[in-house]
């Protein structure tokens, strides 16, 4: 299993060669504003810090925190270290993921990536934090399992019953997140699809098959179509 590269740990050496940055945010309007972003990109080229480098690509990726297997962005990056021959650089390690799995599979690309946040780290270093990381997570939901059944015991003793009435209610809120979430796929995966369009493919079925030989998730994580990559783009469209 390939390492993470190891650069000089001297603190201000420069560095040399090619990479590829990786940004991401938590939510759409962290991704509108740029919260969050500028103080990624200070830790990029402060990290870098002169030397004969060149910074061939950025992604910024805009989701949830607790999805892995949604992420265009990152899948587009990779694709570009392999197809460049760069290493990828993000400013912390959390910007990847909290989830060990995720992890080890994106070591396995055969991608070598830095952290600006821990730039020395090796493959057991990595493993040890992302598995407490992983770890603290599962305990704040036990927590809150917990929580929520000792309230259900507490109201159930005064003959009421824990959870919205409102069913409906509940059910359009479902679907609003399912919208915010579809149009977070589209607003990332658009402009992977105007790149390869931009390289002379334009055939919808074409565009699907560069897709999947770019490693790019589809929403479902089902095979790429003409029919979802047409989604994909009337979903853009509306949202511009």
């Amino acid at each position: 299993m390939p390492q993470p590269s190891k650069p000089d740990p001297g603190e201000g050496k420069p560095h040399f060669g090619k990479w590829v940055a990786y940004y991401r945010v938590s939510t759409k309007k962290q991704g509108k504003s740029g919260l969050g972003l500028d103080a990624q990109h200070e830790a990029v080229s402060a990290y870098l810090n002169g030397g004969r480098w060149t910074l061939a690509a950025e992604f910024t990726e805009v989701e949830s925190g607790k999805r892995t297997d949604n992420r265009p962005q990152l899948a587009a990056a990779l694709a570009a270290c392999k197809k460049l021959k760069a290493k990828l650089i993000v400013a912390k390690l959390d910007r990847l993921s909290r989830n060990l799995a995720f992890i080890a599979a994106l070591m396995e690309s055969g991608v070598e990536f830095v952290a600006c946040d821990m730039p020395v780290a090796n493959k057991l270093t990595i493993h040890i934090l992302a598995a407490v990381a992983e770890h603290e997570r599962e305990m704040i939901s036990q927590r809150t399992k917990d929580a929520l059944a000792e309230a259900r015991k507490r109201l159930a003793k005064e003959g009421r019953k824990l959870g919205n009435p409102n069913i409906v209610k509940a059910a359009k809120a479902g679907a609003a997140t399912n919208r915010e979430n579809a149009d977070r796929f589209a607003a990332n995966t658009l402009p992977i699809i105007r790149d390869i369009q931009a390289s002379g493919i334009t055939s919808l079925h074409k565009v699907a098959h560069a897709l999947t030989a770019r490693g790019v998730p589809s929403a479902r994580s089902t095979p790429w179509s003409a029919v979802a990559v047409s989604n994909i783009i009337k979903r853009a469209r509306v949202q511009l």
